[in-house]
């Protein structure tokens, strides 16, 4: 744990960034073209404007209402019945008259369900469940939705600063060209040199040219994931990466699968899902057991073939009752038992899914590890490298001036420099950024609690 809390700064800064749980800036719609936006305001957009977010907040808000549906599966139904029709018959013995009539009847009637055979309480049980379920998953939606920001953003770091060293690489072999074409002027060098030079510095500069168009892929990939207009330019500040390779801890794989288990929102999803699927077949089996009703109404009539006016008939003519209903199935075709076989095989699935999501959340945790210590490596190689190539030019370069080294050594030495210096900005943003977004597969990256912090 000692070592978990004494993550380099870099580590702090994007952990803080990638928790927060507001926007620092506005929607899309309100981004002004050319604005600078920072990694927090980056993730500020993305938590408002993910589809993924959305889609999870809209499944949260479905599952709630199908928790007050259940509610008021509690509550007595009440219904207005209004019924009226015309009578033509004869009157009397007479066969040639004959007369009309018409009637009315209106009524309350009402009905409450005493016993289902705990099918309704099982039904709000499982759509509560289902709702704890979905704020876990939209938990891990927001946590996602950071995790995608801050990778676009590691990209974009790391495209610039391969920019940065193509470009260093383009003004060295620029100015090695300059000096070989004062020396073949001179007659000091032979043409063959200056041709051969050119031809480097060519290839430098087509390097820049793919290094700048890899910046702007990173950008149009930050464009999309903040779902901002395409058709406007944003400056998107990058995180500077320093020196972290002797700041990165070294994690215990045992603790940071311990961690997964009992903080990993999707996994606690599928657990629920299991919970809510053994009350759905708990459910299922209630049609086995008698329902019990309790019904009442209240109605009144009139007849126009009685000689009272309507106020007096509804007024003499009213009555209510009250019963008690019991319903036990004996035979309903099999459609009970159809039922509970349906709801085990959910159960049955159920587990399985949670099986293979835990079987997931320990795999996404050691791949994370291993990628962090490979990286860790990476880094110390990629550092000794670049030490030894600078060396390897500085005494190339200085052969060279005095006659006792070709160019093409000192181009390849150049070339290994260049080799080297790519490595580092690879590996030290890749170990930053896997340091830094390792709680994301532990499960621990909380927006809210980083903004009750801020």
């Amino acid at each position: 744990m000692n070592a978990y809390t004494s993550a380099s700064r870099w580590s702090r800064v994007l952990l803080a960034a990638a928790m927060v749980a507001a926007p620092t800036v506005g929607a899309a719609q309100s981004t002004a073209a050319g604005a600078k936006i920072g990694l927090q305001d980056a993730i500020g957009i993305a938590l408002r404007q993910s589809v993924l977010v959305k889609q999870s907040e809209n499944a949260v808000a479905s599952s709630a209402t199908g928790v007050s549906e259940a509610k008021n599966a509690f509550l007595p139904t009440l219904a207005l019945n209004t019924s009226s029709a015309r009578s033509v018959g004869r009157a009397g013995t007479s066969s040639i008259a004959s007369s009309s009539s018409q009637s009315l009847n209106t009524g309350l009637s009402s009905s409450l369900t005493v016993f289902n055979g705990l099918r309704n309480v099982n039904d709000l049980k499982q759509a509560r469940l289902d709702v704890t379920a979905n704020t876990s998953e939209l938990t891990r939606a927001r946590q996602t939705a950071v995790y995608t920001v801050a990778s676009n953003y590691l990209t974009l770091a790391t495209a610039e600063g391969q920019l940065s060293v193509q470009k260093e690489n383009l003004s060295a072999q620029e100015a090695q060209e300059k000096q070989i074409e004062t020396q073949v002027k001179a007659g000091a060098r032979s043409i063959s040199d200056l041709y051969q030079q050119q031809a480097t510095t060519a290839s430098a500069r087509a390097s820049v040219v793919s290094a700048e168009r890899d910046v702007e892929l990173a950008r149009i990939a930050l464009i999309q994931t903040l779902q901002l207009d395409p058709r406007v330019s944003y400056d998107f500040v990058a995180p500077t990466v320093g020196d972290v390779s002797g700041t990165v801890p070294k994690y215990d794989l045992d603790s940071l699968l311990a961690r997964a288990f009992a903080s990993r929102t999707d996994l606690a999803a599928e657990q629920t899902r299991v919970e809510a699927a053994l009350v759905g077949t708990k459910a299922a089996a209630a049609t086995r057991l008698p329902t019990v009703s309790i019904n009442t109404s209240y109605n009144a009539s009139y007849n126009s073939a009685a000689a009272a006016a309507l106020g007096s008939q509804l007024d003499q003519n009213r009555g209510g009752s009250v019963s008690l209903a019991v319903s036990l199935p004996i035979f309903d075709r099999g459609a009970t038992s159809a039922a509970v076989q349906q709801a085990r095989i959910q159960e049955d699935n159920a587990r399985l899914a949670l099986a293979d999501q835990r079987q997931t959340v320990a795999l996404d945790v050691r791949r994370a590890w291993l990628t962090l210590e490979s990286t860790r490596q990476q880094l110390t190689v990629a550092l000794a490298q670049k030490k030894a190539a600078d060396l390897a030019v500085s005494t190339t370069q200085a052969r060279y001036q005095v006659g006792t080294s070709t160019l093409l050594e000192l181009t390849q030495a150049r070339s290994s420099q260049l080799q080297a210096n790519v490595a580092v900005v690879n590996a030290r943003n890749a170990l930053a950024f896997q340091d830094a977004l390792l709680p994301y597969y532990t499960g621990e990256l909380d927006p809210s609690k980083a903004l009750l912090a801020s």
